[in-house]
């Protein structure tokens, strides 16, 4: 099964490259509508932070003609659930998530100091992961952000992007080829800004310079894929700030409401030779522009392995260089991030690795008991699998079981870490009228 398991992962990535344009046949039992259509309903009202004024959300069903839909909030851009037929025709919602409005209120990404939730297809921003003792200098100005995950400001600061209700702007996308709708949010100047001795800003916070417009494009098509667009404008003529997006869904391919534990029986690649690892506190090592090679070590995604293979050989090497003992603490990787939660750098662009869109190939997965396949294409440097460490079994899901470690895993396709902090790292400035346009698109197949 080992030599059939590597040729399906890897003919994966030329069948989604070579469907980028085609629409398969519905298939048998697989429950399709025979069409593409998208919905829009009334999903719940809440505060929206930037005004203050109860406001209403709404859900976008997105499906294609074979059976494959996404459910999509208003709320956070949040990518609620994603139903994909298998192999035996069963469909089933592969993202974890949550059921109701106030489920994501309180516990999606709640405003608190300490670790304050899994952010479950959140649209994470300004800054997607860390920036470290959430400071940075741009342009010689120095900023501060609100400080929730350990000493660092992770996701944006206490109250980002996937805590925000966003606009739709134009109408639904519905033509012969795709469904979707494009939602927008205005981040102010001084975003996450704080006062002196408010959570997480003790000294105060400036929160992130200029205002910007944030347009993010979703759609679906009948090749099972699900593109992601990003279009970030920086609206100030004079201030510069820093910027990294991303999508935060955990994929579990077996079904969000599988037993515990059975993503690690889940087989991932990431077209990466190396991978950045981390001090203690989660920030990358300084001095490692291209990270240290996978080669020899459990990060080593090159070829297919199941997320449970290696993610306890703690002892394993893992490439980490020994003069920074002092900022690991000593411990492995693994130990740091209680598994995988690490930026993996992406291979330059090549023809076997080009997919839809002419994008690059950042990872794939395959559960062997459903068939389902997940590949992952972006025109970003970096992806940062994360296996669900933090996941406990005190959240409840959309099915009503609790999500514990190996209940899902995200490919958050990005920028760096802490690249403000980085000057070696690709840069996240944004600077005065500038757009930044990204593309992200996850296709499935059974």
């Amino acid at each position: 099964m080992g030599a059939a398991l590597v040729a399906a992962l890897t003919a994966l990535g030329a069948l989604a490259a070579t469907t980028a344009s085609a629409a398969p046949t519905a298939k048998a039992g697989g429950g399709g509508h025979g069409h593409l259509s998208i919905s829009k309903q009334y999903f719940g009202s809440t505060v929206e932070p930037y005004t203050g004024q109860n406001t209403p959300t709404y859900r976008y069903t997105l499906t294609n003609a074979n059976g494959m839909s996404v459910d999509l909030l208003s709320f956070g851009a949040i990518t609620q659930a994603i139903w994909v037929p298998g192999g035996n025709g069963q469909k089933a919602d592969v993202v974890l998530g949550f059921k109701t409005l106030q489920d994501y209120v309180t516990e999606d990404s709640p405003p608190v100091t300490a670790n304050g939730g899994p952010y479950f297809g959140e649209t994470v921003g300004r800054y997607a992961n860390r920036i470290a003792k959430g400071t940075f200098k741009l342009n010689g100005q120095t900023y501060t952000l609100p400080i929730n995950n350990g000493v660092n400001s992770l996701h944006g600061g206490l109250v980002g992007f996937g805590n925000h209700i966003w606009s739709q702007v134009g109408p639904l996308i519905h033509n012969s080829h795709e469904v979707g709708v494009t939602l927008q949010l205005v981040s102010p100047n001084g975003d996450s800004s704080g006062a002196v001795g408010s959570p997480g800003c003790p000294s105060g916070c400036t929160g992130y310079p200029a205002q910007i417009t944030v347009d993010v494009t979703f759609t679906l098509n009948n090749a099972g894929q699900y593109q992601i667009h990003y279009k970030a404008v920086n609206d100030s003529s004079t201030l510069a700030t820093v910027l990294n997006l991303t999508n935060h869904s955990y994929f579990n391919l077996a079904g969000e409401n599988s037993a515990a534990g059975s993503a690690y029986g889940q087989y991932v690649q990431i077209n990466a030779n190396n991978y950045s690892p981390t001090d203690s506190t989660q920030i990358p090592l300084p001095g490692l522009p291209n990270g240290v090679p996978v080669a020899g070590t459990p990060f080593d995604f090159r070829s297919p392995h199941t997320i449970g293979s290696r993610i306890s050989e703690v002892s394993a090497p893992d490439n980490t260089p020994a003069s920074d003992a002092s900022l690991t603490g000593g411990k492995s990787q693994l130990l740091i991030a209680q598994g995988y939660d690490h930026n993996w750098i992406l291979n330059a662009q090549i023809p076997q690795t080009t997919g839809p869109d002419g994008l690059n190939l950042a990872a794939k997965a395959w559960d062997p008991g459903s068939g389902r396949a997940l590949a992952v294409w972006t025109d970003q440097p970096g992806v940062q699998f994360y296996s669900g460490n933090f996941l406990t079994g005190t959240l409840v899901g959309i099915s009503g079981n609790t999500y514990r470690q190996g209940a899902g895993y995200t490919f958050e396709t990005q920028h760096f870490p802490d690249s403000p902090n980085e000057p070696s790292f690709p840069t996240t400035t944004l600077n005065p009228n500038a757009t930044f346009a990204s593309t992200t698109v996850f296709a499935f197949s059974s």
